[in-house]
């Protein structure tokens, strides 16, 4: 197994050839492992998918990429549509790692309509010279030719009080005339928890805090939260990361679940 760099994993596509990347689309359509019905790259890793939302008769679905092997690198969104869920068209990058406020990677988040355009929301991720980390939370909007265009600022750009900078995958819903964000995040004593914050504009969020559950001390972080109504009831799904092994239980090295509320 080939050990990656730094510097190879966060190597942007633009920095390769044409030719080269090519060459590299040839080596992957190789291999008698490629399927014919699945979604998959056309090189690199897939992994995360988001923005999966219905919106005017399409199917529209995201997943982070990094195009220049199958290694956790430099993120990029995907984007694919579909009106059947079995032919889907390749629409060719979403969102690039461009800006200033998603350098080094843009992470997961999620899709939804406003103002009768899709939108998105997503965390990018920055690193100074220490490799410290910074999340930002993004959003852009959908133009009439299918391409995305990122807001200028950030929606969010700093974290909450009180917690640290592990603070990401938003996930937006709209009810009773709010638009509404949930996000896993770490607290400043290193546990994981996830935060809401609502907004009337898109624009404009707003802290209101965390979710209130009985896990106060269950792994350090937690990825990828959701939040929906099913059956007149919540349910929360989340990734927890950190939680030790106890007999037959929490064995994977991530876990995911869910809570009925």
């Amino acid at each position: 197994m080939v050990n990656w760099t730094r510097e190879e994993r966060y190597k942007k596509l633009s920095d390769i050839s044409d030719e080269a990347y090519n060459e590299l689309i040839d080596k992957v359509n190789a291999s008698k492992w490629r399927q014919t019905f699945h979604i998959q790259p056309k090189t690199g890793l897939l992994n995360d998918p988001n923005g999966l939302v219905y919106h005017n008769g399409v199917y529209h679905i995201f997943h982070q990429w990094f195009p220049l092997g199958a290694v956790h690198g430099l993120k990029y969104w995907y984007h694919y549509t579909s009106k059947d869920l079995l032919e889907f068209k390749d629409e060719g990058i979403a969102l690039a790692p461009d800006t200033e406020y998603d350098s080094h990677g843009v992470y997961s988040g999620s899709a939804f309509d406003y103002d009768g355009k899709v939108y998105l929301m997503y965390t990018g991720n920055v690193r100074n010279e220490n490799w410290d980390r910074k999340s930002v939370q993004m959003i852009a909007e959908q133009l009439e030719d299918g391409t995305f265009k990122k807001f200028d600022q950030p929606a969010i750009p700093n974290k909450p009080e009180g917690y640290t900078e592990h603070f990401r995958d938003p996930k937006v819903w709209f009810e009773n005339g709010k638009y509404f964000a949930i996000f896993g995040i770490q607290r400043e004593n290193e546990t994981g928890t996830a935060v809401i914050y609502e907004s009337e504009n898109i624009q404009d969020w707003h802290f209101k805090g965390e979710i209130e559950t009985q896990l106060q001390n269950f792994g350090y972080m937690w990825e990828c939260p959701d939040l929906f109504k099913l059956n007149d009831k919540d349910v929360f799904i989340f990734s927890p990361q950190g939680i030790e092994a106890e007999n037959n239980q929490f064995e994977n090295i991530y876990q995911s679940g869910y809570l009925i509320g």
